[in-house]
């Protein structure tokens, strides 16, 4: 447990709490973790649940099936990172669904119980309710972005619009993505093919190179 207590404690949710507070607060929320292998479902689209995935090891994607089997990826979550959060504090239905990317652990936190007032007042408490909410909002702010490369017309400007966006994040034209050519493919909602294509054109103009997932962006 001590090894994971370090991971919880590195967490952005639970950010600047006490660790004193740490014990009473995960009892507080039912903490509990479990395992999954890669490609096993952790949260079902379609499903409720009063509690959210704390990733302690591996990676997490997040994604939406259409009724055609047509897969949609919605975001990466690694080590750290939260995800149903929005619905295990709404008690709303799953509109995406959690897929174990590699073997991982996640605990599950039930955040429903700690979202009311704290009759002890306690500032571990206020604290996770507004790292939760900060949790939220960068939440929001990638998902603004991920609609701004769907908004492009063609896979050509998703594409440069995605890669632009993580140079620009990275600091640096030379960086890694976090997705394979599938992954990437099903997160720009494109198909693999016409997008591998584009791909080799865009370097054949000079425009960027790139080897698996690791790219340069050239300013022509």
């Amino acid at each position: 447990m001590s090894e994971n207590f370090e991971k919880i404690k590195a967490a952005p949710l639970f950010f600047g709490i006490d660790e004193a507070e740490l014990p009473e607060l995960l009892e507080a929320l039912d903490a509990h973790s479990r395992r999954y292998q890669k490609g096993e479902i952790i949260m079902p689209e379609g499903e409720k649940t009063d509690s959210l995935g704390l990733v302690m090891s591996g990676s997490v994607l997040i994604v939406q099936d259409d009724f055609w089997g047509n897969r949609n990826i919605m975001t990466r979550i690694t080590q750290g990172g939260i995800f149903a959060e929005s619905f295990a504090c709404t008690g709303e239905k799953l509109t995406v669904g959690a897929e174990a990317e590699s073997e991982c652990e996640i605990m599950r936190l039930k955040v429903g119980h700690v979202l009311g007032s704290c009759p002890k007042s306690c500032a571990g408490h206020a604290k996770l309710v507004g790292n939760l909410i900060s949790e939220l909002a960068r939440k929001n702010l990638n998902f603004n972005s991920k609609l701004g490369h769907m908004g492009k017309r063609t896979t050509r400007e998703k594409l440069l619009s995605y890669l632009s966006a993580q140079a620009m994040k990275s600091g640096k034209n030379e960086f890694d993505i976090p997705f394979d050519r599938q992954q990437l493919a099903d997160y720009l909602c494109v198909d693999r093919s016409a997008m591998s294509a584009q791909l080799c054109a865009l370097r054949d103009e000079g425009i960027l190179k790139f080897k698996k997932n690791h790219f340069v962006l050239n300013r022509i």
